[in-house]
């Protein structure tokens, strides 16, 4: 990961992390041991009334996919409640120097743990008026298709790198540093989340959506109850739980206590729950989707009155924007829909903390990715030229050094088969970028056009004329390859625009252990 993304431990070593809160958290007698996740998990910088609600968290996991779901259904019912949807303007406070747009559509979503509204004080009446905080932060990537969904989870302990804020009551200026995530909600409102969750992920955010407690019990019973599963009997007093092992479908009081139950399940870290909490969103959209909640104008309109009290959107998320998105949204379905914790691990500097590991950045460029609206494949008498069909000439024309091994891991990763790295062009450096191939080749075009579509920024056309290659070397890729294609070899030289390789939509193999889908087991 770059240094903008990371956060220097001695730079943080200084900063007070609240010791006093965890101990009068620690101060309730738990003696239990440990969990194998960091402590941080079952710790944040909110008070300790606050801290074993969770509530918001369901609701944020839980409306996300809703909220998608049932207002991108179309229906012209929705004109009639928007007013009751709270709005945000926040034009001009996001900064010009923002990710650019990539024909996907991402949504920041963020619980707030505020008690304030009569629907919300009972959770909490004494902490009126304190402000609220985020109990939950995600982000809701859907593909430029509108077929596939990726929802990302940031851990509210995550400490990280936040840019220059403002705080919108008191005008007060935020300087830039390390600090919780979590913390950029009540110290520079929702503009301070969205710029450091685009700061730090470098992926465009079109719209953010804020839930809040209130409301919870009506959208699940607008749902009809949401199925679940726990795998042994469940009694949690201060939750107010009590189920026994096997499948239920929860409503009311019996979801929300579900949603708010902690150390009854799994090693009762934050952490934990959020994986937990993954697998319950599943259920709520397979629920969505496998019901007549979409096609039944009665029933989506019970639902999004019982969310538009909950909720505050930005003032661009509009009727219109949503009915325009509905047009391709269609295919969206639980299938589609992948959920994953940002990579994280115990902050070197502060245990009760978490930091993201490197990984996190493949993570965010397979997002920044997915800019492709896939057409329909032309028929032709002659099947595509695959990946692993290709041997590719990797020279960088850019005269910076290891432009050409990294553009070479990369398309060796995703198949290509790479044969020699080096260089090309002046000192100066090639201005554009090319893919070639032999004049004498009658196939370099088709193989090259493989290459071609793998290539971030307009699509290039192969061009018939290789370019003198200096300080070549062999390319050892980190699996051999066996049995080497027989196609031409096409050249690919790194001009001085290069936008790098278009990495896959998928996420990384590395992370795969960690992605929640519909295949997930639900019975926890």
């Amino acid at each position: 990961m770059s240094d903008h993304r990371q956060v220097a431990v001695k730079d943080r070593r200084a900063e007070p992390t609240g010791p006093g809160r965890r101990a009068a958290r620690r101060a309730g007698g738990d003696d239990r041991p440990p969990p194998e996740e960091p402590p941080a998990s079952r710790r944040s910088s909110r008070s300790p009334r606050r801290g074993g609600l969770g509530l918001s968290r369901w609701i944020g996991i839980g409306v996300t996919g809703l909220l998608v779901l049932g207002t991108l259904g179309g229906y012209k019912v929705y004109h009639d409640i928007e007013g009751e949807f709270k709005k945000v303007d926040l034009d001009g406070q996001l900064g010009n120097n923002r990710p650019p747009e990539t024909g996907a559509l991402n949504v920041l979503v963020v619980g707030s743990d505020t008690r304030d509204g009569a629907g919300n004080k009972r959770y909490g009446q004494h902490m009126q008026g304190l402000g609220e905080r985020t109990d939950t932060i995600m982000l809701l990537h859907i593909s430029p298709d509108r077929d596939k969904a990726t929802l990302i989870s940031f851990p509210r302990d995550s400490v990280v790198q936040v840019p220059q804020c403002q705080n919108p009551q008191t005008k007060a200026v935020i300087p830039p540093g390390p600090r919780m995530i979590n913390a950029t909600f009540n110290e520079g409102g929702i503009a301070c989340t969205w710029k450091t969750i685009e700061s730090l992920t470098q992926i465009h955010i079109d719209h953010f959506v804020k839930v809040d407690f209130s409301g919870f019990k009506n959208i699940v019973d607008a749902l009809g109850g949401v199925p679940i599963c726990v795998s042994k009997d469940v009694v949690d007093r201060q939750a107010k739980l009590n189920l026994k092992a096997g499948n239920h479908v929860v409503k009311g009081e019996t979801a929300l206590a579900y949603v708010r139950a902690r150390y009854s399940m799994g090693d009762g870290s934050d952490l934990s729950r959020i994986k937990r909490q993954q697998v319950f969103l599943n259920q709520v959209m397979k629920k969505a989707t496998g019901s007549d909640l979409l096609t039944d104008p009665i029933k989506l309109n019970s639902f999004l009155k019982a969310a538009a009290g909950s909720l505050t959107m930005d003032n661009h998320l509009t009727v219109n924007r949503m009915l325009e998105i509905a047009q391709s949204a269609k295919k969206l379905t639980a299938k589609g829909l992948q959920a994953i914790t940002v990579p994280w691990m115990p902050d070197p500097a502060d245990k009760n903390r978490v930091v993201w590991r490197p990984e996190a950045a493949n993570l965010f460029e397979a997002i920044r990715a997915d800019t492709e609206v896939t057409q329909p494949a032309k028929e032709s008498a002659k099947p595509a030229v695959k990946n692993e069909q290709v041997r590719v000439q990797v020279l960088n024309g850019t005269g910076r050094a290891g432009v050409a091994g990294e553009a070479a891991a990369k398309l060796a990763d995703q198949g290509f088969v790479v044969t020699q790295t080096g260089n090309a062009g002046p000192a100066t450096g090639v201005p554009t970028t090319s893919v070639r191939y032999a004049k004498a080749e009658t196939e370099g075009a088709a193989y090259g056009d493989a290459l071609a579509l793998r290539l971030s920024g307009d699509k290039l056309t192969p061009v018939a004329g290789k370019m003198r290659a200096t300080n070549v070397q062999n390319y050892a890729p980190t699996i051999p390859v066996t049995a080497p294609p027989k196609g031409p070899i096409i050249q690919l030289v790194i001009g001085n625009d290069w936008k790098g390789v278009r990495v896959p939509t998928k996420i990384p193999d590395s992370l795969k252990g960690n992605v929640v889908d519909s295949k997930t087991d639900p019975c926890q």
